[in-house]
């Protein structure tokens, strides 16, 4: 919602107060035996419904608040370092606040599992920077988690009720969604992908306006400050927001946070308003960011990835060639430049890491198993960047190295047969060696044999061949 949308919008308090609100809370956790999820971003919107939660079950005797409520935030592996340091911190106050209070509040911080996370889908399989057509991080990084979390309770419990800050006007689809999903007259709507789930929206007609009005006049219930969260909203957002409270209010506005690997925008402005509000640390992740959104520019595609995708396929579109996922080299550049980042970072915090190993040696494995790096690029890599070894398998099943990949391309240069149709087949060959059932080998080598593997200079005329019969026969004056 725009700033000059947030003001025109009518205020939720000028048609019921506070402890209608709360009322309508308690209402609702009282009429459903469902345990509640809440979902907890960090944010102004998420912090606001459960803070409203909270008060509003502060409310109950003890006998009536037995229900669980299970307060959730993912952690995506790549969400921006500040922003994911005041949320562990804002966990740890809820668990202790709700244990001493004796509040039904349990926190949980999700995380993708391995084969999701970003860096071995960007780096490990060469997937490109995410942008607004090919949005593939979402799902992965945090949907995912929140669904397996909300499925394993429906699993336990039933049903349960997933409590979101959720308002209507920030998105036309989003609200569209909201309305198909919700009972006439119930204040409880169906959730549109997971069965056995129940939304229920307690700041869905708040304004922005609504919601900081509430945070800065309302103390929070856990024993956190609601205007270090306005700090983080002015500090992101250059200080443009639309309203102020009082006199030591600082303004804050409709920033939002995300992944600071983001590139599905042209230039992050939170994080460079960070940096200008004092963050310069942060100038190495900038910098990375912005190498990574680079790679979409059109005039470096041919030149970073490949003209095939991962099942071997080449897409012709109306504008032409469509280029795939990173080439290797450009793989083994992202992982250079991001080593390189992670120890400028720890100059400034040495606990920070921003690849894991774990991420580290599957990124190897599928380099090693999917990619044809019959060098094994990764650990050197790793050693010339951090000069660190983290005990890397050793390779003791004699697969081909560097000399049998030199003598490999000298034979198929001969031969004109392209050299990772080999490299290919006799990896497949490695996959099903020393198996007694080797059925599935034939299928492989099949599908290995049936991708494209014609030249770039072949595909590249047939698009010009394509582009030319589309244009139709030039008119000759």
């Amino acid at each position: 919602m725009s700033t000059l949308e947030s003001t025109k919008r009518a205020s939720i308090f000028d048609r019921c107060s506070i402890d209608d609100i709360y009322e309508e809370i308690r209402k609702v956790y009282q009429s459903y035996p469902y345990p509640w999820v809440i979902g907890y971003s960090g944010g102004k919107d998420s912090t606001t419904a459960l803070q409203l939660v909270w008060y509003a079950l502060a409310e109950l005797p003890p006998e009536q608040r037995r229900k669980r409520v299970y307060v959730i935030s993912t952690d995506t592996l790549v969400e921006t370092p500040v922003i994911m340091d005041y949320i562990d911190e804002t966990l740890q106050r809820i668990e202790e606040h709700a244990a001493e209070s004796k509040m039904p509040f349990t926190t949980q911080k999700l995380a993708p599992v391995l084969d999701d996370t970003f860096w071995v889908n960007l780096i490990g399989r060469g997937y490109p920077a995410p942008n607004r057509l090919f949005r593939w991080c979402t799902e992965r990084l945090k949907i995912n988690p929140s669904n397996r979390f909300i499925l394993s309770k429906v699993a336990e419990h039933g049903e349960v009720i997933l409590v979101l800050g959720i308002r209507r006007g920030e998105s036309a689809t989003r609200d569209q969604v909201i309305n198909m999903h919700r009972f006439r007259g119930h204040l409880l709507a169906r959730h549109g992908q997971l069965a056995g789930a129940w939304v229920y929206m307690p700041i869905e007609h708040f304004s922005t306006d609504d919601v900081w009005k509430y945070l800065l006049q309302v103390p929070s219930p856990w024993g956190g400050d609601n205007r270090s969260l306005a700090s983080l909203y002015q500090s992101a957002n250059d200080g443009e927001c639309p309203m102020v409270v009082d006199d030591t209010t600082p303004p804050c506005g409709n920033s939002r946070f995300g992944c600071w690997t983001c590139t599905v925008v042209a230039r992050d402005r939170s994080m460079e308003a960070m940096i200008d509000s004092g963050e310069e640390w942060m100038i190495p992740l900038l910098e990375f960011r912005d190498w990574l959104a680079s790679t979409q520019d059109p005039a470096v595609k041919p030149q970073q990835r490949e003209f095939k995708g991962r099942n071997g396929r080449v897409r012709i579109t109306d504008k032409g060639l469509l280029w795939r996922t990173f080439t290797a080299e450009t793989s083994r550049e992202a992982l250079r430049r991001l080593l390189q980042t992670q120890v400028q970072v720890q100059q400034y915090d040495p606990s920070l890491v921003l690849i894991s190993k774990d991420e580290l040696k599957e990124i190897r494995r599928l380099w090693l198993t999917e990619r044809q790096d019959w060098e094994d690029w990764l650990p050197k890599i790793h050693s010339q960047v951090t000069g660190e070894s983290i005990g890397w398998d050793v390779n003791d099943t004699n697969t081909p190295g560097r000399l049998e990949l030199e003598l490999l391309q000298e034979i198929a240069l001969r031969q004109n047969v392209p050299v990772q149709l080999v490299q290919k087949l006799i990896d497949t060959e490695w996959q099903y060696y020393g198996m007694h059932r080797r059925g599935l080998i034939h299928k492989t080598i099949e599908r290995v044999l049936n991708e494209d593997w014609r030249t770039l200079e072949e595909i590249q005329a047939e698009v010009k061949l394509r582009q030319q019969q589309a244009s139709g026969p030039m008119e000759i004056a």
